[in-house]
């Protein structure tokens, strides 16, 4: 069964409560239904908000690093449920050198999950997924921007190492991929901000979620053609 989280914060304590039972990511860029979410829900995601912080260097907004010294601070508490879990502190556009050290530095072990960017290198990917238990999988670079040709020849490159007999060697998470939960590929889990910033729009934040959640991606990986993403 895949597993699908839902971004926070949902505005309305009312819309919240209507996806009471199901699973929820909360940022450390906006984490103020943190509590709540572990009232209501069956597993917490905690999110490093990196996607967040970047966007703000981009518009120039912030220009000072992250405070991830306050971010494992704030793990701390929430990773004593045992069906919580945290994104490892990362880069987006860092180098693979600085995010290992953010790996290197993380103090809740394996309660939490690194990020392969998918603009690194592919042996990169492949030493963390024989290393965690859970590997998360970023959108970064060429290939930012979700489901183009582009983005999926360099997620099948992944896939045809990360799955040498279908199955995968370990657990992948899709950040803010839920739209790719139909497939082809087989991720154990994936979060989105779609009920988040839509449900006002027909006012019904659990009919939303339930899609969602009835959708399941594929138990097996089917080989590809080694194509060259220029090809694409």
């Amino acid at each position: 069964m895949t597993i699908h989280y839902h971004g926070t914060p949902i505005t309305g304590l009312a819309a919240l409560a209507e996806l009471a039972g199901r699973c929820f990511c909360v940022s450390y860029a906006r984490p103020e239904q943190a509590q709540r979410a572990h009232e209501l829900g069956q597993s917490v995601m905690l999110d490093n908000g990196a996607f967040s912080f970047w966007q703000q260097r981009r518009a120039g907004t912030i220009t000072e690093a992250p405070d991830w010294s306050g971010y494992h601070a704030w793990c701390d508490r929430w990773l004593e449920r045992q069906t919580t879990w945290a994104v490892i502190p990362d880069v987006i556009d860092g180098t693979e050198e600085e995010n290992d050290r953010l790996i290197a530095t993380w103090p809740h072990g394996r309660r939490g999950a690194p990020v392969w960017h998918l603009h690194e290198s592919l042996d990169r990917l492949v030493a963390l997924a024989r290393t965690w238990p859970r590997v998360c999988l970023g959108s970064s670079g060429a290939y930012a921007e979700l489901g183009t040709r582009q983005w999926h020849r360099r997620m099948e490159q992944a896939f045809n190492l990360l799955c040498p007999s279908g199955l995968p060697i370990t657990r992948l998470h899709m950040l803010r991929g839920m739209a790719q939960v139909a497939g082809p590929y087989p991720f154990f889990s994936l979060d989105s901000s779609d009920v988040a910033q839509n449900h006002h729009r027909d006012g019904r934040p659990g009919e939303r979620a339930r899609r969602w959640d009835s959708i399941q991606c594929p138990p097996r990986w089917e080989p590809r053609e080694q194509l060259s993403i220029e090809a694409a």
